[in-house]
């Protein structure tokens, strides 16, 4: 592991127990990152890090149950990784949820609250929470999962689509923040955004045998784009939107 393209860099998973963060974690792991995941089910993360660790040849993969939508606690975990681990050179946030409807007239403002405190209030807890420990990293990569929504919303979607394109501005003002810090130099961190469709895994694949999934990303491929992002020199990433899926 000690080889690997992400050797010595420490990288903090948010969401890191669903299907797209347990690939994560593995393929992070794989790279030589130490990877410090983060879930608000404990059951979840430990068998993701469990996955990981086993997978990966018993790379350093660590897991603590987190609420992200405290933003002190969230700050408490950025603070005990860099604390522990002695730096922080990267915060993948792959917090989601969806909630559509059958049209534009019958939307409900109630998904809207569900999703903003997902897709927005955790993205803003992270970003505060790691900016600093990442901007002082050589090679700090900040990266957002959306989707292809945002750009162009459908009718029935309106909460989702909007929640995403929140996080992106967010995101970005967060990457303008990286390339000021870097002045006439360029930045040495970068925010940037992965754009998906939607996301498929083996269980969905199984549960949907006959199903194309058309112009979706498997999460092992979104894993495998999200350990490419620190290949590529910050100023090309920064404030970038990195399409995996055709764009609208």
């Amino acid at each position: 592991m000690g080889n690997g393209a992400l050797s010595g860099a420490v990288i903090a998973v948010a969401g890191a127990g669903g299907p797209a963060g347990r690939a994560t974690l593995l393929r992070l792991a794989e790279a030589g990152a130490v990877v410090v995941g983060a879930d608000n089910d404990p059951e979840r993360l430990a068998e993701a890090v469990d996955a990981a660790r086993y997978a990966s040849g018993g790379a350093t993969v660590t897991g603590e149950t987190v609420d992200l939508l405290d933003l002190e606690a969230t700050r408490d975990w950025a603070n005990r990784t860099e604390k522990e681990f002695g730096r922080v050179d990267g915060l993948v946030h792959l917090v989601g949820g969806w909630r559509g409807s059958e049209t534009f007239t019958k939307t409900s403002l109630d998904d809207w609250d569900f999703l903003e405190l997902l897709l927005i209030r955790t993205v803003q807890h992270t970003s505060l929470a790691f900016h600093e420990a990442i901007q002082r990293s050589d090679r700090g990569r900040y990266l957002l999962i959306s989707a292809a929504g945002a750009s162009r919303p459908t009718a029935g979607n309106a909460a989702y689509a909007a929640g995403k394109a929140a996080a992106e501005a967010w995101t970005l003002a967060m990457a303008d923040y990286f390339r000021k810090a870097g002045g006439e130099q360029g930045p040495t961190s970068a925010a940037a955004i992965l754009v998906v469709k939607a996301l498929v895994h083996d269980a969905m694949r199984a549960d949907r045998p006959n199903a194309k999934f058309a112009g979706f990303t498997d999460v092992k491929d979104l894993a495998e784009a999200i350990v490419g992002v620190w290949d590529k020199p910050a100023a090309e990433v920064n404030g970038q939107r990195l399409w995996l899926t055709e764009k609208p």
